[in-house]
């Protein structure tokens, strides 16, 4: 079983690894995926889709525990 560090590690990993299909949330600083309008964590609607803003995030968020609440964790 994987632990969420792993996982998250992993999709950072990912997400590095193709920073095109990605932008970072303005707002709160979440990774979405490239066709996002709207932030689904914080509803803002201003992103950086710079490859290296991209990559950046995803080391960091890849290497610390969560911090934010998403959605998921709302339901």
């Amino acid at each position: 079983m994987q632990t969420p560090s792993t996982n998250r590690a992993e999709t950072a990993a990912k997400i590095a690894s193709n920073p095109a299909n990605y932008k970072v949330c303005e707002g709160c600083d979440s990774i979405v995926g490239k066709a996002t309008a709207i932030c689904p964590n914080c509803h803002s609607f201003r992103f950086d889709a710079e490859p290296h803003t991209v990559v950046s995030q995803a080391v960091l968020l890849g290497n610390r525990e969560q911090r934010s609440v998403t959605a998921d964790d709302l339901a």
